[in-house]
């Protein structure tokens, strides 16, 4: 398939809903596809089963199924699936899903995140009252301090930097489709909130090609906008080709896509392409370029597909609804105008996606948003072999520009770039806010506070000095730039167990 995101089905509260749901997985990430799930319609641990007169073990238990069926399954052969798993926040397990990752080998095929909705947000910044009930089906369990559970959560992304937290208020307000479809959880890399068998087809823009003079830009203004317009235009309409043309895992998730026809938008580069204009990542003169090139990509993205749209005809599920959704009425006024007169063809345009691979084959340009991980770093990859630890080098440092790295910028400008880019982003911003040693608990604890007020659908953190390793480890060229190279940390990283081996 073309498509690398989707989300579950339903899982309901039986066996015969979770087995057909693990089976489905299977199918769709034997395809290469990613696939998120929302495991909160399931009972919570000890609650009584009448037909068996025994004590359910709750979701995170049956999340192992999962886990199981995606270290089982290649995903298109080469590497293994992804899977994101999602509790809401006032589910009564939601304790033992917050410490299910609590160490290196456990649900290692899942990133997992906390749904958390604008109700516990409030009881944790209520200075007088802080309660917080848990529940199910309606049913009260007990009532909590939402501090006491909001530092659980928090120690948990300290230490292991999950679990992540998604706003799913914040997602269901802003979501073009209010009106046809609910939103509980999203794709592995949390870029695309997805309803149940949810498909998003996406794309992304190498911003590097449009920055410089070499590439169209000027002195005055050394971005080539004209370009990017152009080319936003050409792949908007080949993207609504993909969506017919592909091949889908199942039928569900054919038929959701064709009826929706979402796609996802996006760029990579966006450091780099700053850098080679002379513009340091976050600084003023980034965000004032960054901007209208995210301005750009909304308003050209949804002025092409309501001209595909004139030719083709809209989305099926597209109703004058639409244009009452909050991210709509958002847009310019040209732009509203053509899609009161022709529709629109998808009902959903733009994402940023980590970009991971795509940066890779693209000179290893800097990956979505974020900024250069580091000058030079190992990158751990899935081969038939095995694990291999490959040397990298970034695209802008290979050209003679030193731009700053991500342990370089603090964790206001992180959040300050994920707030710009969900502000014109309709779907969500798959951003990581790197905080260094530096960082304080209770202002690391902040920032997920300020992203929920700032408008994000999502937020991510991650602390060199947790306990958890990535699978990008910074190195360090020598100075005399011989073919030796002085290594500051190049470690293997075990993909199964997590254990981290050094030279």
């Amino acid at each position: 398939t073309a498509y690398n995101c989707f989300v579950s089905g339903v899982i309901e509260d039986n066996m015969n809903s979770i087995m057909e749901k693990a089976s489905e997985a299977a199918e769709t990430m034997r395809r290469g596809g990613g696939i998120g799930y929302d495991f909160s319609r399931i009972r919570p641990r000890g609650d009584k089963i009448k037909s068996l007169d025994s004590q359910a073990s709750g979701p995170v238990s049956f999340m192992g199924i999962f886990d199981a069926v995606c270290q089982t399954i290649a995903s298109s052969g080469h590497r293994r699936g992804a899977q994101m798993g999602v509790l809401r926040v006032d589910h009564p397990d939601i304790e033992e899903f917050v410490m299910a990752k609590r160490n290196s080998d456990r649900l290692t095929g899942f990133n997992v995140s906390v749904g958390v909705t604008d109700k516990f947000m409030e009881a944790l910044t209520n200075d007088l009252d802080s309660s917080f009930t848990l529940e199910f089906e309606g049913r009260p369990y007990k009532t909590i301090c939402a501090r006491e559970l909001w530092d659980k959560i928090m120690d948990s992304t300290w230490d292991w930097a999950e679990p992540g937290v998604l706003f799913i208020d914040r997602i269901a307000e802003m979501n073009n489709l209010y009106y046809c479809e609910d939103i509980f959880a999203t794709n592995p890399c949390g870029e695309q909130p997805l309803p149940p068998y949810g498909a998003c087809l996406l794309g992304s823009f190498n911003l590097t090609k449009y920055a410089g003079i070499e590439n169209g830009g000027g002195h005055a203004n050394p971005f080539n906008f004209t370009q990017f317009k152009e080319d936003i235009h050409h792949v908007v309409r080949a993207m609504d080709n993909v969506i017919d043309r592909t091949i889908y895992p199942l039928k569900q998730q054919a038929d959701e896509a064709k009826d929706k026809r979402r796609m996802g938008l996006g760029v990579t580069g966006l450091a780099n392409a700053g850098e080679i204009m002379g513009f340091p990542y976050a600084s003023e003169e980034f965000m004032t370029w960054a901007e209208k090139v995210f301005a750009c990509l909304r308003d050209t993205c949804y002025k092409a597909s309501a001209l595909v749209a004139k030719e083709k005809g809209p989305f099926p599920l597209y109703r004058e609804d639409y244009l009452k959704s909050n991210f709509i009425r958002g847009l310019p006024a040209s732009v509203k105008k053509l899609i009161r007169e022709h529709g629109i063809r998808n009902s959903h345009l733009t994402s940023i996606a980590p970009t991971g691979t795509i940066s890779l084959v693209a000179d290893n340009v800097s990956g979505g948003i974020e900024p250069v991980f580091n000058h030079y770093y190992d990158r751990t990859i899935q081969t038939f072999e095995g694990p291999k630890v490959e040397r990298v080098k970034d695209y802008a440092y290979e050209k003679g520009i030193e731009g700053r790295t991500a342990n370089d910028i603090n964790v206001k400008e992180h959040l300050a770039v994920l707030l710009l880019a969900q502000n014109y982003i309709d779907s969500a911003c798959s951003k990581t806010c790197n905080v260094g040693d530096d960082i304080t608990y209770d202002d690391f604890k902040q920032v997920y506070v300020d992203a929920w007020k700032g408008g994000a659908k999502g937020c991510t953190t991650f602390r060199l000095s947790g306990k958890r390793f990535g699978i990008l480890q910074t190195v360090e060229e020598n100075k005399d730039d011989s073919d030796e190279e002085e290594k500051v940390e190049a470690c293997f990283i075990d993909p199964q167990s997590g254990q981290k081996e050094c030279a």
